[in-house]
């Protein structure tokens, strides 16, 4: 890679972390950097912008740090070149892998729905089922329209703040804050007497959504991770759904928060050990819900991995796995690689063996943490013909993945798995 193709996905990746680009001190820095120059020597190329103090001291740990939040790797002057290799090893990868195929009417209404002022899109659906996909997607349309869009994950809220809604809210706002590349300001903003969620939309109403002058898509990832921990749980969905309502609003504050427009990317695996009757954000904005690939999305997706299967073949997979995304994709990595062939894959299935070992035993793992949802699952699994469950037995195992409904009736979601959990429940 050259200099300048590096400086190139430097700022695509600057740009969909905040939204911004490097400036010309911070390009002039990096050049020299790549090019294994000294402070001095970058120093000289800067014709008298700044003093060789503040380029060392200011702009260039700002860059690194930068570039460290953009590619998620720790980045410094001497390993800056090592860092974007494999960043641009491992987009390669994804682009040769990543095959995708539009669930055309999910697609179409969620790219609609983000232009929409205030707009809010619930992606939920079991693990491994391409809700990730889905918000890229949606991030892509978006910015492709002149939005600002922000990723943000749960996954990066340790285990303490989890625990407690006054310090998750306040790492919230400073989190988002730092993303969007703003100061955190919670001290000049933030009043214990007015409650956590009151404090939190005060702060977005009155100095983040200000700072942002232009319609701006914040994605929540993993959201699932909040719904694990009921003290915070209920305050954060009602937070989001005031939110929703105050961009409804026909004033100066609805005006502001019309600019927001949120993605909430959640699995539904999690309900499996939630004590509810529904979705913690029922109700609430359009749910984008990715159902199984028919017959002429899995032949799509055969067609992108240049597989060679025959009719009968496909009709075989597609009998043990059904249309489930990740299985059938897995199913053509391990064909069009060649490390196995179809009937071989088949017969070990349902085995330890099995290519789909750790999918299978990961839905064991929920299975074995309730012994109700279990007992009921067998019963599934025992008979021939769809089956009445208790209904939020029949919602849970569903959310689960496990499960597929037939007006109010349940049956295995696949063959896979009635082989697979006969043997073991």
């Amino acid at each position: 890679m050259d200099v300048e193709a590096a400086i190139a996905l430097a700022d695509q990746l600057i740009s969909e972390k905040t939204g911004k680009s490097m400036n010309d001190l911070q390009r002039i820095v990096f050049r020299g950097a790549w090019q294994g120059k000294s402070f001095t020597e970058i120093y000289q190329d800067c014709s008298d912008r700044c003093g060789l103090d503040h380029l060392m001291r200011n702009v260039g740990p700002e860059l690194w740090k930068l570039l460290s939040e953009a590619t998620g790797m720790k980045v410094t002057k001497n390993h800056l070149q090592g860092v974007f290799e494999k960043v641009k090893g491992e987009i390669a990868d994804a682009e040769s892998s990543g095959y995708y195929v539009e669930r055309s009417s999910c697609e179409s209404d969620c790219y609609r729905e983000i232009l929409k002022p205030g707009a809010l899109i619930r992606i939920r659906a079991p693990q491994e089922m391409g809700k990730t996909w889905l918000m890229e997607k949606i991030l892509a349309h978006a910015r492709s329209n002149g939005y600002r869009t922000q990723i943000f994950s749960f996954e990066l809220c340790d285990s303490t703040i989890l625990k407690d809604l006054n310090k998750f809210s306040q790492w919230f706002c400073a989190s988002v804050a730092q993303a969007i590349g703003l100061p955190n300001k919670l001290f000049d903003y933030w009043m214990d007497i007015f409650g956590c969620n009151y404090n939190s939309t005060l702060y977005f109403e009155n100095y983040l959504l200000p700072e942002i002058h232009s319609p701006f898509v914040l994605a929540l990832d993993k959201v699932d991770v909040v719904f694990e921990h009921p003290a915070i749980a209920t305050d954060f969905c009602a937070l989001l759904r005031g939110w929703n309502q105050r961009a409804t609003q026909g004033d100066h504050v609805g005006a502001i928060w019309k600019k927001l427009r949120l993605i909430i990317v959640h699995s539904t695996e999690v309900y499996g050990n939630l004590d509810i009757n529904h979705s913690p954000l029922a109700g609430v904005g359009l749910v984008a819900k990715l159902p199984e690939f028919d017959r002429a999305q899995v032949q799509e997706l055969i067609d992108q991995y240049a597989a060679d299967l025959t009719e009968t073949q496909i009709d075989e997979l597609m009998a043990l796995v059904g249309g489930h995304p990740s299985l059938i994709q897995q199913t053509l990595k391990e064909v069009t690689t060649q490390k196995l062939t179809l009937e071989t894959l088949l017969e070990s299935s349902a085995t330890e063996t099995s290519i789909y070992r750790d999918h299978l035993r990961r839905h064991w793992g929920q299975l074995q943490q309730q012994k109700d949802l279990a007992i009921a699952f067998k019963q599934v699994l025992n008979s021939d013909n769809p089956i009445q469950l208790d209904p939020l037995q029949a919602f849970k195992l569903e959310s689960m993945g496990l499960v597929q409904l037939e007006r109010n009736s349940v049956m295995p979601r696949c063959e896979l798995y009635r082989q697979y959990f006969s043997d073991r429940l």
